[in-house]
């Protein structure tokens, strides 16, 4: 029986493999209807950028039939259509990370988790939009401008992963990759009531000596179609220095039992988060529907000097924008963003001793967090301190009042799971009166990312807000 474009863009990347893999509908039906989305509603969210020829994308997914015919299937994501996010280098596509300095750079090879999912059969259409370079939880840039909100085109999709967030949410893409530092998988899947996964710190090989904090993972509107892409993503690769080299086993992944466990609520951290009216109340809401699968939900606030914490992390991530030096030459500087410019030249300022104190501060949360997962299974936090704001706001310069003091303050709740690498599972957590999508991070212990998503499909199963409330446009 034939199935209907509509029907195939709703499907999501778990299903669609298993259709593609009994023949029940072609790679080249599959790419074609997600193409057709894209062309219908892109223009009013911008979350794909720099597309490929339409009919070279179908010339693709024309061969990944023929490997069928052939009975040489390329790997789980064969025929799925994906676009990649523009912070990561693929070979023959604009690679401008949003920023002029970068406006006519093309990358010559994949990023090494880019080139897994080619070779997964996954057909690359585009771009995912970011903001420019990747900063900040609002995804506009002067090179392909501002991506919005499915929910309510006025509104930003947050980010760094807004695009990829706002594609999902239309049904555009059916699974996404996405990267976070600071929040860049959980802020846009609470914007935009999809999933983002950040996974255990190494899940994901990536190049390198040092533990930054940026971590590769998948976005998606089901736990199957995350944990899908997470299998391919999570491959221990023994050229990646501070890989994990355990193998994650999703297969058979099911619902967990919640009885009998601990989740421990943190909300607003004992008042020191600010945080617009109606987001822990959301929050709140979501705790309540894990007791209502069992679970003992417990109030918490971690016994460890938060300010410090957030001042090892700032430290951290200007010690990461030390490589962007370069931008600051002139006639360059003046094309970067202002809040870029400010966290180069902090790193720049940076001591050893700078660095070695931050260093110190994150083993030691990282101790804090291992004796806090021994006294709980699971640990439950907002996604966000806001909702989606307006699209034309960079930043939320106060929340409910309270100044912030950095362009990232705003985005703190997300901070200390960042800097311990824990694996967190950012999931829809409802809406307010105005229609805007909020979210909560499922958070576990280190190595526990088997477990977080399977709490996260009994969450879905209790709550189904991806499919309860979609976006209008739909």
């Amino acid at each position: 029986m034939a199935v209907s474009d509509d029907a195939l863009v709703e499907l999501g990347a778990a299903g669609l493999a298993g259709r593609i893999a009994a023949r029940e509908v072609s790679c080249v039906d599959v790419v074609a209807a997600h193409l057709d989305r894209i062309d219908a509603l892109n223009p009013a969210v911008n979350a794909i950028v720099a597309r490929r020829d339409r009919a070279e994308v179908l010339a693709e997914a024309a061969e990944r039939d023929r490997e069928l015919d052939r009975g040489d299937p390329a790997g789980p994501l064969h025929g799925i259509p994906m676009a990649i996010k523009d912070l990561a280098e693929v070979a023959g596509q604009p690679w401008t990370a949003g920023s002029p300095a970068f406006r006519d750079r093309v990358g010559q090879v994949d990023d090494p988790y880019v080139a897994r999912i080619r070779a997964a059969g996954a057909v690359l259409v585009g771009r995912t939009n970011v903001p420019e370079l990747g900063l900040g939880s609002q995804s506009y840039n002067p090179v392909w401008g501002t991506t919005t909100n499915p929910y309510d085109p006025t509104r930003t999709a947050g980010g760094s992963s807004g695009g990829a967030a706002a594609a999902l949410a239309l049904r555009m893409l059916p699974v996404a990759d996405g990267s976070d530092y600071l929040g860049s998988l959980r802020n846009p899947a609470a914007f935009c009531n999809v999933l983002g996964f950040r996974p255990t710190r190494g899940r994901v090989p990536q190049r390198g000596f040092v533990a930054q904090l940026s971590e590769v993972g998948p976005m998606g509107r089901s736990v199957a179609d995350v944990a899908l892409l997470l299998s391919v993503l999570a491959v221990p690769d023994p050229a990646a220095p501070l890989g994990r080299t355990d193998r994650l086993d999703l297969t058979d992944l099911r619902p967990a039992d919640l009885r009998g466990r601990r989740v421990a609520w943190v909300g607003d951290l004992g008042g020191r988060l600010a945080t617009e009216p109606g987001v822990l109340a959301l929050g709140r809401a979501a705790a309540d529907a894990l007791a209502g699968l069992g679970a003992e939900v417990v109030d918490l606030v971690p016994a460890f000097d938060l300010d410090r914490l957030w001042s090892a992390l700032l430290v951290w991530r200007w010690w990461g924008m030390v490589d962007k030096a370069p931008l600051l030459a002139d006639g360059v500087r003046e094309l970067v963003k202002p809040e870029a410019r400010w966290e180069i030249e902090r790193g720049l300022a940076l001591t050893a001793a700078d660095i070695t104190d931050a260093m110190a501060v994150r083993d030691q949360w990282f101790a804090e967090v291992a004796r806090l997962f021994g006294t709980v299974d699971a640990v439950l936090a907002p996604s966000a301190q806001v909702f989606p704001f307006p699209s034309d706001v960079h930043w939320p310069a106060e929340i409910d009042g309270r100044p912030m003091d950095t362009y990232h303050r705003w985005m703190e709740t997300v901070a200390p799971w960042s800097m311990a690498g824990v694996p967190v599972l950012g999931m829809p957590a409802g809406f307010d009166a105005r229609g805007l999508p909020a979210g909560v991070q499922l958070i576990g212990a280190p190595g526990a990312d088997r477990w977080v998503l399977e709490v996260g499909s009994a969450y879905e199963e209790a709550t189904g807000w991806v499919e309860r409330v979609r976006p209008p446009g739909l």
